[in-house]
């Protein structure tokens, strides 16, 4: 029920548990309970409402009792205008809205865009969020006759058979360097661990340094010294030991920029939750200046992370999967990978991020500050002029049917003033067009590859 593939031969298999108990039930169930615990986001307009219905029926009060003209007061009561707060606020977040849209962040809703104006902490996933969550070649090296680019060439051309990750980003890697790869025979596939075939008549095996040293039958002999994150695939050619390939995920490109645009944008504290080991995280984000690592945990402990913070003010979280659900639900503002994410995610954050670029958050911040802003202009001018024109009703230097056009004039102004969030056009516009540029310090080397 949770979604199980059987990669293997035909077995039999024993329930002793129900679906309710899995894991994703429970992942479901922390979700649940972390939208229900989620304080409501007051909407700008319900905060100044009340006030200003206030000070219009004390000011037409005020001015039928010591005039004891009650024409004055019905003029008051014509010229004062709720409409900055009934319509430029929504006017002006519905356009934020739009124009977030535009560069690819979809907000839902008004008051998710409020929040996410006010966001002080964010808490990064690792796994397809920091990084691209897709493993790229990091190094290849040889134990034998056959060069860099011929071990490639091999290990890529079995690996076609296979359907595991690590394969897959091998036989890209290969492709987008323009090798040609042959159709492998006699293919033997261990799940999880290794293919056995034929390549250009040579006996070809490829998989973990353990699985390869197997087929061999001999000791791996590996000596490179693997950093914490990397992934070692051994390449065997008729039997023997030709090569490693060594792997990563890697942080996605100008990630480094990332992290400082968005403190500039008054993203006080910054912090990684993960799930994976303590020693993967920390080298993976070495060098970032994050103000906490927080590794090995659990979907529960991500939730409690993300209370924990929102002491110090409202926090959003960013990730792409399962797992990172409950803690997207649980924080004032989730932000999910829209793209490359899961459903669960996509459906308990408040923004998607239509696209697989994680820099996409600096215009949606931009653009929800913004909007908050004008909209906020919206008020304070709109409110400001109702009430100016209160007052000189109050001492009736306006009629009714003035007074009538003058609120008009003051709604058409301030609807028109909360239009211009659509015209917002975000610092790092242009940047995102293609990507925030590479910071060669968090880049792995890449390999030189001549075409077999």
């Amino acid at each position: 029920m949770s979604g199980s593939t059987n990669a293997g031969e035909a077995f039999d298999l024993r329930v002793t548990r129900r679906a309710a108990d899995s894991t994703y039930a429970g992942i479901v169930r922390l979700v649940e309970a972390a939208q229900k615990s989620k304080a409501p986001m007051a909407r700008l307009a319900d905060r100044y409402s009340l006030l200003f219905l206030a000070v219009t029926v004390a000011l037409a009060t005020a001015a039928w009792w010591f005039t004891g003209d009650p024409i004055r007061a019905v003029v008051v009561l014509v010229v004062a205008t709720p409409c900055p707060l009934i319509l430029s606020v929504p006017v002006a977040l519905v356009a934020g809205l739009s124009r977030a849209a535009r560069f690819g962040v979809l907000i839902k809703g008004a008051k998710p865009l409020e929040a996410l104006a006010r966001i002080t902490t964010l808490i990064l996933d690792k796994t397809g969020t920091l990084t691209d969550g897709r493993p790229q070649i990091v190094s290849i090296d040889r134990h034998g006759d056959l060069s860099e680019d011929a071990i490639l060439y091999f290990a890529a051309a079995l690996d076609q058979a296979s359907k595991h990750p690590i394969a897959q980003a091998i036989v890209g890697a290969a492709q987008a360097r323009g090798i040609a790869l042959p159709i492998p025979a006699s293919v033997v596939e261990t799940p999880g661990e290794g293919v056995a075939g034929t390549i250009d008549g040579r006996m070809v095996v490829v998989g973990g340094a353990a699985f390869v040293a197997a087929q061999l039958g001999v000791a791996d002999p590996e000596s490179t010294v693997v950093e914490a994150g990397s992934v070692v695939v051994s390449l065997g050619v008729d039997g023997k030991l030709a090569g490693h390939i060594v792997m990563a995920d890697v942080l996605r490109a100008g990630t480094a920029e990332l992290l400082s645009g968005l403190r500039h944008l008054g993203v006080g504290r910054i912090l990684l939750a993960t799930g994976d080991r303590r020693a993967v995280a920390e080298a993976v984000t070495a060098g970032l200046g994050l103000d906490a690592v927080r590794a090995d945990l659990t979907p529960d402990q991500k939730v409690l992370l993300v209370l924990t913070e929102r002491k110090n003010g409202p926090v959003m979280m960013v990730g792409d999967g399962v797992n990172d659900a409950p803690a997207l639900a649980a924080a004032d503002i989730g932000v999910a990978m829209g793209a490359r994410g899961t459903v669960a995610s996509a459906e308990a954050a408040d923004v998607v991020l239509l696209v697989d670029h994680l820099d996409r958050l600096l215009p949606g911040i931009e653009i929800a500050q913004r909007s908050r802003r004008i909209a906020l202009e919206s008020v304070a001018a709109g409110i400001g002029l109702s009430v100016g024109g209160m007052v000189a009703a109050a001492f009736g230097y306006l009629s009714p049917v003035q007074g009538a056009l003058l609120q008009e004039l003051i709604d058409v102004a301030v609807i028109l003033n909360a239009l211009r969030a659509l015209r917002i056009v975000p610092g790092h516009a242009g940047q995102i067009e293609g990507s925030l540029g590479d910071t060669a310090a968090h880049r792995p080397p890449k390999p030189t590859f001549n075409a077999t």
